[in-house]
């Protein structure tokens, strides 16, 4: 029995376009790639270059050429540009750029696809070894990120700190277009915080009793949930947020510094906390924030986290605090405390493992506290 007939069979099928106006038809963009590489202390490195009339700098990087792939251009534009060899640990962000935008700045593109690679940090003789072709590149500098954003293009300011923080917050490849996420937006995008960085601010941290001389201004602890996490609160402002561990200057009112640290961490970050103890103290020569009150103590503690209550607002800057869940690696990193904070979180996680049993957390991505709260198991 013969097959019916489709009504499809009697189309008569289109005469296939010519190669070349098929090619003509498909989208064309170029393509970039450029890097986040930061000092030990995390502030990211821009270059500038000589050629831009308005004067703004760059992440390092450049155009992609004919038949090179986008991880390729980006170690040669590294070489040609700093001077130094880099390997690629990971790619933080993709970003395309609509042919109009105006941050193009007139030029005749026909849009672009931007790769943002992980370049990693650099020790202080990589910084030492930098040298730049000056006939493309007048300077370089190790920026905050706050300043950072004064000096890049709006669009370029985006790009950067969505590719900074993917790496801070270990989060997915953040994906953009023209300058704005198209997927869910992180919390450290979401809460726009930013790293204030404080080279050997911490250091060191002496692991004896404060002695009885030095009266102790400030407790800030490493506050521990069950996973191995720590909670970093950011307090908003309007540079951006600022993260910091819970806790705060002493009070006339407290009568220890333990009593300081419950207070504050309910005021600022609604947690409720048990079995203090104390890993340090760093010496402030001077007291000068607390109105020059001379050498002081700054007490360094680890604690355990039993209950997260739902967000309030914090009665000493009469607004709420965003909550983040980070680990203490993350943590030390967010504070821009450097490798004396990274070494301190290390104490803190072993700290929490000897008394508590706790996991040490070593990878995860930054959560934020839901408004809600948290139950801890």
């Amino acid at each position: 029995m013969p097959s019916p007939v489709s009504p499809s069979d009697h189309v008569t099928p289109r005469t296939a376009a010519p190669a070349a106006q098929y090619a003509a038809s498909r989208h064309a963009a170029w393509i970039g790639a450029a890097a986040i590489i930061t000092d030990e202390v995390g502030r990211v490195l821009l270059v500038h270059p000589t050629y831009r009339k308005d004067e703004s700098w760059l992440l390092p990087g450049g155009v992609v050429e004919a038949g090179e792939h986008p991880h390729l251009t980006c170690r040669r534009e590294i070489t040609e540009e700093l001077g130094l060899d880099l390997p690629l640990s990971a790619v933080l962000a993709v970003h395309s750029f609509s042919p109009h935008h105006p941050d193009l700045q007139g030029t005749p593109c026909p849009g672009e696809v931007r790769f943002v690679f992980d370049g990693g940090t650099l020790t202080s003789d990589q910084v030492e070894a930098i040298r730049l072709p000056l006939e493309e590149l007048s300077a370089h500098a190790f920026l905050e990120t706050r300043d950072a954003v004064q000096r890049l293009r709006l669009v370029d300011g985006q790009i950067m700190l969505a590719a900074y923080r993917a790496r801070l917050g270990n989060t997915a490849t953040a994906h953009l277009a023209d300058g704005r996420h198209i997927l869910d937006v992180p919390a450290l995008d979401r809460h726009d915080v930013h790293v204030r960085c404080r080279p050997l601010w911490d250091s060191p941290l002496h692991r004896g009793p404060v002695p009885e001389r030095l009266p102790v201004q400030q407790a800030w602890a490493w506050c521990f949930v069950p996973d191995g996490r720590v909670v970093v609160v950011a307090d908003p402002g309007p540079r951006g947020a600022l993260p910091m561990l819970p806790g705060g200057t002493v009070e006339t009112t407290d009568a220890t510094p333990e009593d300081t640290l419950h207070r504050e961490a309910a005021e600022e970050a609604q947690l409720t906390m048990a079995d203090p103890v104390r890993l340090g103290w760093v010496l402030d020569e001077t007291g000068e924030v607390y109105g020059g009150v001379g050498p002081n103590a700054r007490l360094r503690l680890a604690a355990r986290v039993t209950a997260i209550g739902p967000a309030a607002v914090d009665p000493a800057t009469g607004h709420p605090f965003a909550r983040l869940l980070v680990t203490p690696a993350q943590a030390a990193a967010l504070l821009g405390w450097g490798p004396p904070g990274a070494r301190q979180a290390q104490l803190a996680a072993e700290t929490a493992r000897k008394w508590w049993g706790l996991p040490i957390a070593r990878t995860a991505a930054v959560e934020e506290i839901p408004a809600e709260g948290m139950r801890l198991s």
